[in-house]
């Protein structure tokens, strides 16, 4: 019989990927119940919209769903239809409910029906074709009403809210599961607008029928019982990212980023590095090339401010951070941990998600949804 040639390599392959993502998968469970634990009696969902913050919800969703997790948030139908998938196949006490924050365009609402997923209700229009699906099936089909109190993004705003109430027989045929609104800047505990969106809410939910209230998001949960209601929507904290911006990180770290070492070279000065030549050496340093750049979502934006540890020790960036690749200094770290082959840490323990993204001058968020997908994936815990 002929030989059988070995498979090929995929994007990813542990032993040829130039940047590896390590997910904690324990950690993503216990922020959920440190978040669970905050909102009390109350129930604490997961948002996992954007592929559960760009760390694979086929992963992180079993991991929350198995910590307690029954209310999954999404933002458009494809996501919702993946993530009914994905929770079905789980041996679970009861079946999690997977809100869609998008809601529907005309004509969607059937295939809701048929993909067990619940739409968030964000206009009059939306409340109107949702009952009279209810209507044409006689049956009460599940909801959420979604209330504008400041974001003027999604959901019914004054004028439309102040319709509804004069139509409330349009609610009646709908199973309406919660009401829900969002706060825009809950990162500021001592911002004005917390306490308008509240009061805002609490006038638009007296001109309705009796309902759930869903509130805080990951902030939202810090700043107390009041904005909790009965379902709080927590989503970037889950992955680590810190929600009390300016005082400890209550959260645990999820995300690990480490990229390997390509080459190390020895300058002197007044040699420069990088494109644009904008970093000059003032004496003889040692520089470690390392595989992973912008294209990885390693933002250009770090260049020149990033910094990543090897062997334990800091290495600043040198230079631009180019589509592939990003130096950084090696200088103070022993040739035995700073060498081809070795990996760096670029987001960890030692550098968290938020000083990078600081360093970026951008948000976790934007720094969760864009690490590529060249990085080799491991997933641990759980």
């Amino acid at each position: 019989m002929p030989a059988t040639s070995p498979a090929p390599a995929l994007p990813g392959d542990p032993e040829l990927a130039l940047g590896r993502l390590v997910i904690d998968l324990e950690a993503l469970a216990e922020n959920w119940r440190i978040l669970k634990k905050l909102v009390g009696e109350s129930d604490c969902a997961a948002v996992v919209k954007a592929n559960a913050y760009g760390l694979g919800i086929a992963q992180a969703a079993p991991a929350l769903a198995r910590a307690g997790a029954r209310h999954f948030f999404v933002a458009t139908p494809e996501e919702g239809l993946q993530l009914r998938a994905i929770l079905d196949a789980l041996p679970l006490d009861r079946r999690p409910e997977v809100y869609v924050l998008g809601g529907f365009l005309p004509g969607q609402g059937k295939a809701y029906l048929e993909s067990g997923v619940t739409p968030v209700l964000n206009s009059l229009e939306q409340v109107e074709q949702w009952s009279a699906l209810c209507h044409q099936r006689a049956e009460r089909l599940p909801a959420a009403l979604h209330i504008d109190t400041g974001m003027n993004r999604l959901g019914l705003g004054p004028e439309e809210l102040h319709r509804l109430a004069q139509r409330l027989e349009l609610l009646e045929p709908i199973d309406l599961r919660f009401t829900m609104t969002h706060l825009a800047c809950a990162e500021d505990p001592e911002g004005q607008m917390n306490r308008e969106q509240l009061d805002r809410f609490r006038t638009a939910r007296a001109q309705l029928p009796p309902c759930p209230a869903s509130f805080a998001n990951s902030a939202g949960i810090f700043l107390g019982p009041e904005y909790h209601g009965e379902l709080a929507r927590p989503g970037v904290a889950l992955y680590g990212v810190n929600p009390t911006p300016g005082r400890p990180n209550p959260m645990r770290q999820v995300v690990t980023l480490e990229g390997r070492i390509l080459q190390v070279r020895s300058i002197d000065a007044p040699q420069t590095v990088g494109y644009g030549a904008t970093y000059r050496a003032e004496g003889p340093r040692r520089i470690a090339t390392v595989g992973v750049g912008y294209a990885d979502g390693y933002l250009r934006s770090l260049s020149g401010r990033g910094r990543g540890f090897c062997g334990g020790v800091e290495a600043p960036m040198t230079g631009r951070v180019s589509m592939d690749l990003s130096a950084f200094d090696v200088t103070d770290v022993s040739e035995g941990s700073a060498r081809a082959g070795e990996w760096m840490e670029l987001i960890g323990a030692q550098v968290t998600i938020d000083e990078v993204a600081e360093a970026a001058g951008t948000i976790g968020y934007e720094l969760l949804t864009d690490l590529g997908r060249r990085y080799s994936r491991v997933y641990r815990g759980l």
